[in-house]
């Protein structure tokens, strides 16, 4: 694909009307300057994106665990450009058309167990509020008024709105926007690097029974829960333990909601998250890979057990939003699944994850690296002092490590991914589902060396 490069001129007047006018999220403002330029990423390809100077990037993120098919699919753009000439918009607000019916129907159709029922939202948190608010519903629908509260794991994310971020495990993600919607009530996760080596495996699990006693049974609506936990850097359940969820919110007549925002969509190498542990959720979120991320668009997918109450009547879900299951999202949706289909992207990745771990495990005689974990196409290496004691950074170590160098290293080097510390200091890894053997190769020459040059700093 060719391209022209914008000139020094027109990169110089992005940057000064970037930090300007855009406002970025997540982001420190003050941290860019004209020697401490802002990212603009301008175009992308397969795997690859490139700064408006023209530089290559590998995107081991996927954007933002999101670009599943990959960058630049001319087919998305072209689904997109005839659903245009159709219909541009109409709400699904006591209406319906075509796609948005068509890709209900698609997904009902991948979904494990009676999953058949799809609510669009315009994003992963939208999804999320939506199934916090309909948990509650569905119990009060029921003669179940008072179960309200919902259980979720420290340090997960599941959104920045008020109720989405009352589920949210994050402290330093609250503590600016507190009081929050009140229910949110957390449990241990599974972050089995750091447990003790006597502990039962399923032990997390019963410190949901534990919660849900504790705030009584009556009260609890909901367990919200990550297929592999994203913040705090790919915590993967220990076997049995979402059978263990099951069986207690069975116990305790409380849903259970599969959050597959990043986890569906091939991530792990199936079409749903829950389908890689084995487990039936009662209702699923998803954004994000549902169109690859090339159109805004989310759901939240609901059993028909959770949907009955509203089914009959004059019955309502009284929820909802305009740009919901926009036309053009849809056929973008439609087309995106058609890819992965075709390309059997959630083959390919059960066939290439071992290649891609083993390349991140070749870097644990680094002495800096703690922790390799994950699974699929969304893995993580935790940062540590010591190996042997699993001695982590504190708080200004992290930030010198993460932010001080490995962020700016790993990008001037030419490979996006993630180096948080929202739990210990872990890099995440999640590449485009198309990328191979050259990808790891590239992503491991540039790993190995920052990552020994980090070691080596950390120890001065």
């Amino acid at each position: 694909m060719s391209t022209v490069i914008p000139s020094k001129s027109t990169v110089d007047n992005l940057q000064e009307q970037a930090r300007r006018h855009l406002w970025m999220h997540f982001s420190r403002m003050g941290g860019y300057s004209d020697e401490h330029e802002i990212p603009i990423i301008s175009r992308g390809e397969g795997a690859y994106v490139y700064d408006a100077h023209g530089k290559k990037y590998l995107d081991g993120l996927s954007g933002l665990f999101c670009v599943n098919a990959g960058h630049g699919r001319t087919e998305l753009a072209e689904a997109a450009a005839r659903q245009y000439e159709e219909l541009d918009f109409f709400v699904i607000w006591s209406y319906a058309h075509p796609r948005a019916i068509e890709l209900a129907t698609k997904i009902a159709s991948m979904t494990p167990g009676d999953l058949n029922r799809v609510f669009f939202t315009s994003g992963g948190g939208e999804a999320v509020e939506s199934a916090l608010k309909l948990a509650r519903n569905y119990h009060r629908m029921r003669g179940n008024g008072q179960k309200a509260k919902h259980i979720a794991r420290e340090v997960a994310y599941h959104g920045t709105t008020l109720g989405a971020l009352s589920a949210t495990g994050v402290t330093n993600l609250r503590s600016q926007f507190e009081p929050l919607a009140p229910g949110g009530c957390h449990v241990p996760n599974t972050n089995i690097y750091r447990w003790p080596e006597e502990r039962e495996p399923i032990w997390a699990a019963d410190a949901i029974e534990e919660r849900i006693l504790f705030e009584g049974p009556e009260t609890v609506s909901a367990v919200i829960l990550e297929p592999v936990q994203n913040a705090g850097g790919c915590f993967v359940p220990p076997d049995g333990y979402f059978q263990r969820v099951r069986e207690i919110c069975d116990k305790y007549d409380v849903l259970l909601i599969s959050d597959e925002v990043i986890c569906a969509w091939g991530r792990l190498g199936h079409y749903f998250g829950c389908e890689r542990f084995g487990y039936q959720p009662d209702i699923i979120t998803s954004a994000k890979a549902l169109t690859s991320s090339y159109v805004p668009m989310g759901a939240m997918i609901a059993s028909d057990k959770v949907a009955e109450p509203f089914m009959e009547g004059e019955a309502s879900f009284a929820h909802g939003f305009t740009f919901a299951g926009h036309p053009v999202a849809a056929a973008v949706a439609l087309a995106n699944i058609e890819i992965f289909e075709r390309e059997d992207l959630c083959g390919h990745v059960l066939e290439k994850e071992g290649e891609f771990r083993g390349m991140l495990e070749s870097l644990r005689d680094i002495p800096i690296v703690g922790d390799v974990r994950g699974a699929g196409y969304f893995q993580a290496i935790e940062l540590v002092k010591d190996q042997e004691t699993k001695q982590s950074f504190n708080k200004e170590e992290s930030e010198k490590l993460l932010r001080g160098f490995l962020s700016g290293e790993l990008y001037e080097r030419g490979l996006i991914c993630r180096a948080d510390d929202r739990g210990d200091p872990v890099i995440q890894f999640s590449p485009p589902l198309i990328c191979d053997t050259e990808q790891f190769e590239e992503m491991h020459d540039v790993l190995r060396p920052v990552l020994t040059e980090a070691a080596a700093m950390m120890r001065n």
